[in-house]
């Protein structure tokens, strides 16, 4: 009889997973029974502000492979199916199906891929319609769904990090006027706050309306429920539509009340072949799991599409029978505002102070190709590092085209533990339409080294 693996969250991770599991296992030796709650599966959620846009045409460009495809290959996918509960001792798990009512599935192996959960604060209205977080493929959709049906004109989306500020851009070429609500003083709170004011005064000048500083008390509703504005405490933004980027934080209720062990970054802890400790047959992969951060050895939770196909690749590698193993994490991690061009990896000042580091930083003006060469633009690099040993801790560009992948120079460098002084000899490509003679990166360890030395 074929032993069966379950797969609870059927995009990234745990699709990843089965795919991988199913290369190395013949379906008469593994049954896969994936269950998703959404419509769709393995698809592109860093991808929906940019169809929102109109930069994608299609919806289904944003999705790698479907149910159906899925299933050509002996998976079995079930999609509109929701995972209510675990029960490790009948190695059970109990889904409630599209029409209603429950099933009960055993398993052999069960793979947890539930991923992140959206930050929903329980401020009055905010299940009201035309509400909406952007973590789901279904999610997009309801935003273009209500920009439709109202014939939106006015928008206010609530958080500065990465889904705020690229909808923010999405709604703006939609031909919305839009409105930026964000507690902290700068936007992207994954930058210190010197870079993050680059990202605020882009946002400006594509004619964004930034509001920082601001606490948000409340959306008001209109007499059909509908969104009517936002509330803060610098007054009231009229909206049509409202957007929450406010982030998301580990989808581990399925998990926690299974008994499974959460870590002290919120998300389920695992081994290096992301298998959960103490519980034999039981695996979790993606936005719902903590790593190790590669720079601090602390536990962290980072929620990024990258880490999540990683890790599920691992998993299902060592369900099919092989040996791998996830080394960990930087937080490396790229988008784009406007014509500006935003990475971070490693770690920020504040995060590498509070983890104990005596940290110097430098920050360089450089430009993405040589001067004299057409299309040239201007890139800010910073650096940070340990001081007295020079250890590489983390770095952040902002800049025009040609500025954010430089940040692979940077994650590369971390990655090997690299010095900012052995940084300097780094041997980068050359040629006037892609680099000045001094690439950006080495300029800013350069000067990184300067203030190392004092």
């Amino acid at each position: 009889m074929a032993e069966r693996l379950i797969v609870v969250g059927a995009d990234a991770a745990g699709m990843s997973a089965a795919s991988q599991a199913r290369r190395r296992r013949d379906h008469r030796d593994l049954e896969i029974l994936a269950f998703e709650r959404g419509t769709h599966t393995s698809y592109s959620a860093c991808g929906i502000p940019y169809w929102i846009a109109g930069l994608v045409e299609e919806r289904d460009d944003l999705i790698a492979r479907t149910p159906e495809q899925h299933r050509e290959r002996n998976i079995d996918v079930r999609i509109g199916h929701t995972v209510v509960g675990v029960d490790l001792d009948r190695r059970a798990v109990t889904v409630r199906e599209p029409r209603g009512g429950e099933t009960t599935h055993e398993f052999d192996q069960l793979m947890v891929a539930t991923g992140g959960e959206p930050v929903r604060p329980d401020w009055p209205g905010i299940d009201g319609r035309g509400v909406h977080g952007v973590q789901t493929l279904d999610d997009g959709e309801a935003v273009s769904a209500s920009l439709r049906s109202r014939d939106a004109k006015r928008a206010v989306v609530i958080g500065g990090g990465y889904i705020g500020v690229e909808m923010a851009e999405a709604l703006i070429r939609q031909g919305l006027e839009v409105t930026l609500v964000e507690r902290a003083e700068q936007p992207m709170n994954t930058l210190d706050p010197d870079m993050g004011e680059r990202v605020g005064e882009a946002l400006k000048a594509f004619e964004v309306d930034v509001r920082m500083g601001v606490t948000v008390e409340g959306i008001e509703l209109d007499g059909e429920g509908w969104a009517r504005a936002v509330t803060t405490d610098a007054g009231e933004f009229p909206a049509d539509v409202v957007v929450l980027g406010l982030g998301t934080q580990p989808g581990v209720t399925l998990a926690e009340e299974a008994g499974l062990p959460i870590g002290p970054s919120g998300g389920i802890v695992t081994d290096r072949r992301m298998r959960v400790p103490g519980h034999d047959g039981i695996w979790a992969a993606g936005d719902c799991v903590e790593v190790v951060h590669r720079v601090t050895g602390r536990p962290v939770a980072i929620p990024l599409g990258t880490h999540a196909n990683k890790q599920g690749r691992v998993a299902g590698i060592n369900l099919g029978g092989g040996y791998a193993t996830f080394p960990g994490v930087l937080g490396t991690a790229v988008t784009k505002v406007c014509d500006l061009e935003i990475a971070r990896t490693g770690l920020r000042e504040a995060e590498a102070e509070e983890a104990g580091f005596a940290v110097v930083s430098a920050v360089i003006e450089s430009h993405t190709v040589a001067g004299y060469y057409p299309g040239a633009d201007t890139v800010t690099v910073k650096l940070v590092a340990e001081r007295g040993t020079g250890r590489l801790l983390g770095g952040q560009i902002v800049g025009g085209n040609g500025a954010a992948k430089r940040i692979d120079v940077v994650a590369v460098a971390l990655w090997n533990h690299m010095t900012v002084d052995e940084m300097t000899g780094l041997d980068l490509g050359y040629a006037p339409p892609f680099s000045p003679v001094w690439d950006p990166v080495l300029v800013a360890a350069r000067a990184a080294s300067d203030a190392v030395h004092g």
